[in-house]
């Protein structure tokens, strides 16, 4: 999947070591499908070379020799105006305090301000990833800068927090290269949801047997992260609760980190107040042990287990679904089921059982740690199915789904 298939960018880098994080940010929006040209001010010229950014655009690189915004290799001399009409956005990053500055007063003494100034504020959209020390971050001038430039249409990708060059931590790096994919591809992506509060729950639960033992499942997260993501990108205010799983949270995503089922309701219950929409992709158990022991079982030499007594864990998408706000409709809930065989028929009666309008079935044993799914959708109308594709390619589909559905997106 290229998420930025036949997209054009103009990345620009101002000066700041956090340029070389620029050239792997070019190479990533390259494979994501983009074609990238890159413009640099003399200052980035003292950090990376033009180089070594041709070398990674295939491009030659504009703007780092000459000052004055004008160029030979153009037919008409204005790189500024050609540049940026091509552009589906103009990047800047690293972006400095000082750019930010030029920015805000509208100065165009270098190719690429020039540039920002003269594209079409309705058409090329201007990205900003600051790089900058700890304390011109915090300073009340570069905050001034950054809310008048969201005023004027830019958009701010925010910072990173952390080890500097300069040998102090704080907030003010750039965001590493893969941060910046994840928020220029959400940039992109239709905002259905937005205004909209989604709550998702997600991977296997947890219940202990003794300190060192507990019944668990295979699953691995990565549908539930991804349809975190998908609703982020949609524009929603997101929050996941999240079984334990070893996975990387989604940019702009609040995650709640629990163990068992009962973790999980005392965390879901109070968020669903607060949501419009719940996802439960939880793979959560079904039972848990009646009692847990305070030490580890041991081994007595009899060749047995020692019996164990279960007792029903909570059902937490059929207590969200049939909650007043689950139930009047003001929270549109959304099941899975995860089955070993006869999918149609279980997620049907599954449906039904649970009380949702919605329930999404898939064939555990198939997708359970994998990167690609097969979902099929199952209403009060029948059944739907979605091919196999990359779980944040169904998560988005899943996304646009709940936004006809819900009406979000009119």
């Amino acid at each position: 999947m290229t998420d930025l298939a036949g997209k054009h960018f103009v990345l620009g880098l101002s000066g700041g070591i956090a340029c070389y994080k620029a050239a792997e940010l070019c190479r990533a929006l390259i494979k994501q499908g983009a074609t990238v040209q890159v413009v640099m001010t003399q200052a980035a010229g003292q950090f990376i070379t033009p180089v070594t950014m041709q070398a990674l655009s295939n491009r030659p690189v504009f703007g780092s020799h000459d000052v004055s915004g004008f160029d030979a290799r153009e037919a008409n001399g204005m790189p500024h105006i050609n540049l940026s009409r091509e552009a589906d956005a103009i990047i800047v990053a690293p972006c400095s305090a000082d750019f930010m500055a030029k920015l805000l007063h509208g100065r165009a003494d270098d190719l690429l301000s020039l540039m920002c100034l003269a594209r079409p504020i309705g058409q090329v959209p201007l990205l900003l990833a600051p790089a900058m020390n700890r304390e011109m971050w915090a300073h009340p001038a570069t905050q001034r800068n950054m809310a008048q430039l969201t005023a004027d249409g830019a958009t701010i990708l925010g910072v990173g927090s952390g080890f500097q060059a300069c040998g102090e931590t704080g907030d003010g790096r750039m965001l590493e290269p893969p941060e910046l994919l994840e928020d220029i591809v959400a940039f992109f992506q239709p905002k259905v949801l937005a205004g909209r509060r989604v709550l998702v729950t997600a991977g296997p639960t947890w219940e202990s047997i003794d300190p060192v033992r507990g019944i668990t499942n295979l699953s691995s997260g990565k549908m539930g992260f991804a349809i975190a993501r998908a609703a982020r990108e949609a524009g929603a205010e997101v929050t996941l609760v999240a079984g334990p799983v070893h996975l990387p949270t989604p940019r702009g995503v609040r995650r709640i980190d629990v163990q068992s089922a009962r973790d999980m309701l005392a965390a879901t219950l109070p968020c669903a107040e607060q949501s419009d929409v719940f996802v439960a992709t939880a793979a959560v158990a079904d039972w848990r042990p009646a009692s847990t022991a305070g030490e580890k079982i041991k081994k007595d030499g009899s060749g047995h287990m020692p019996q164990l007594q279960f007792t029903e864990n909570p059902d937490i998408l059929a207590t969200v679904a049939q909650s007043p706000r689950g139930a009047s409709g003001a929270l549109f809930c959304v099941g899975f089921a995860a089955e070993s065989h006869d999918l149609e028929a279980h997620a049907r009666a599954k449906r039904v059982r649970k009380g949702v309008p919605l329930l999404v079935g898939n064939i555990g044993p198939a997708t359970f740690g994998a990167d690609d799914n097969a979902l099929l959708l199952v209403d009060a109308q029948g059944t739907r199915e979605l091919a196999r594709a990359t779980k944040l390619e169904l998560a988005r589909k899943l996304i646009a789904e709940i936004s006809t559905r819900t009406g979000a997106g009119a």
